[in-house]
Parts: C-alpha cells; sequence; structure tokens
C-alpha cells in the first residue's frame, strides 16, 4: 500500500484526506491511501520522515518551519518561502513544492477583468506568500494588510476608500472566519467594496464566510478557497507521480 499525507496540527477537519481517498476510490487506484500526521511540534517531523511513505502535503502551521528538515526546494518554493508540498525522490531526498500558488492562480484568473491591477492581502502568513507569488505573475500589484506591519505593509486602520479604490482584489489569507468562528470577519470597512471588486476568500469552510457575505452585499465577486484546494491537490498528485 502507497501511503500518501497530510503533515499539519489540529487537522481532523482537513479537506486533503477525504479529497485524495474520495479520488482514489472512484479512480479505482487500489494500492494508495492518504492519512493525516498530526503532530504536535515540527521536530516530530523526524518520526514521520521515518516511515516508508510516498509524498506529503503540508498545511498551517509547518509550511515554512518544516523547511530545514528538507533536502531541497524546487525554485518555485524557494522564491515563495513556504511548501505545502513533498515529494520523495527513489533516492530518498526529499524536495519541496509550493503547489498552492498555482492553485490560487488557476481559481483566480478567470475572475479577471482589466480593471484588476491591484491586490489588497489580508495577512502575512505562508498562504500570503504564495497569493503574492501568484499576483506577481499574473502582473498584478499587491499590498500585505498586517496587525503589525513591517516595511512596504499597511495595518488595518490605515483602510481607506482610496485604497479599495485602487486595489479591487482584496483577498483573505487570515483563519479568521474559519469554523466553528464563522460570526468573525477581518476588521476592514466593508462599506467600500462595489460590483468591480473580487473578494477571495481561501478558507474553504464555512464555504460563504462572513467575509464573503459582507462583500457579496456590495455586490462583489465572491469565491472561497475551494477550487484552490482542488487544484493544488491535482498539482501535487502530478508532483508525486512524475
Amino acid at each position: 500500500m502507497k501511503i500518501f499525507g497530510l503533515i499539519g496540527k489540529n487537522i481532523d477537519y482537513s479537506f486533503s484526506r477525504n479529497y485524495f481517498n474520495t479520488k482514489f476510490e472512484s479512480e479505482k487506484i487500489n494500492d494508495c491511501n492518504y492519512i493525516n500526521f498530526d503532530i504536535p511540534k515540527i521536530e516530530d517531523i523526524k518520526l514521520v520522515f521515518e516511515k516508508q511513505n510516498q509524498g506529503y502535503n503540508v498545511t498551517i502551521p509547518y509550511k515554512e518551519s518544516i523547511i530545514p528538515f528538507l533536502d531541497k526546494l524546487d525554485n518555485d518554493a524557494q522564491e515563495i518561502g513556504a511548501v505545502n508540498t513533498i515529494k520523495i525522490h527513489t533516492d530518498g531526498t526529499l524536495e519541496g513544492f509550493n503547489t498552492d500558488f498555482y492553485g490560487f492562480y488557476k481559481s483566480l484568473k478567470p475572475l479577471l477583468k482589466t480593471h484588476h491591477k491591484k491586490a489588497l492581502i489580508l495577512g502575512t502568513g505562508g498562504a500570503s506568500k504564495a497569493v503574492a507569488f501568484a499576483l506577481k505573475k499574473l502582473n498584478i500589484e499587491y499590498l500585505f494588510v498586517s496587525r503589525n506591519p513591517k516595511v512596504n505593509e499597511i495595518s488595518y486602520n490605515e483602510i481607506s476608500k482610496k485604497t479599495f479604490e485602487e486595489a479591487t482584489i482584496i483577498i483573505n489569507t487570515t483563519p479568521i472566519g474559519t469554523f466553528p468562528d464563522v460570526e468573525n470577519s477581518p476588521d476592514i470597512p466593508y462599506s467600500y467594496f462595489t460590483e468591480n471588486h473580487i473578494a477571495y476568500d481561501l478558507i474553504y469552510n464555512p464555504g460563504e464566510t462572513k467575509f464573503l457575505q459582507k462583500a457579496k452585499e456590495k455586490k462583489a465577486i465572491t469565491i472561497n478557497g475551494f477550487e484552490m484546494l482542488v487544484f493544488q491537490a491535482e498539482k501535487a498528485w502530478e508532483i508525486w507521480n512524475s
């Protein structure tokens, strides 16, 4: 039996296990199984890597901290600085990839119109780096919003009407609004959303977060993170089998 799995913390809810095991069943891939490797700290990854597994996905909070435990990174993962897919080569070396940016790119691109020239990225974690990398490939400018802004970032209370006029894509990469915390949403002025805006939430559970609901009320185009996850999962499967 070939074992694939997800590395993360408190990941019972995970999309990946259900997605891949359903895929294996429906496509009659009978020699594969996908399990969760739920580890309390990144150092425990050594125990996971000791086993003869076939490939891994990586989720919060280990997309960045796992890098020192890998033998090499592909160019995109290197530039992004975060890994969500690991390929085990025949010689046992572990190579890190980032398929998050690919999933985000593929899901956002069909929604873009000529006026979508700048984006606001809420949050500065590992997922935000993949989003920024995809935006760069799409020639879209971006600005990070952070509770503790560094250089070239702004704070939430600096977001103005002018910010929304310039940035017509608003992307939530924070976990705010994820089940069971469904009543919460990022602290932004939702009244500035218009029909020219895209509101993109990387969260997929619930399917429509408060962030998306409030944007939709102002006629914005809304999309959750489900398609991105499907695209990144299929890309990971391609990498494992290449």
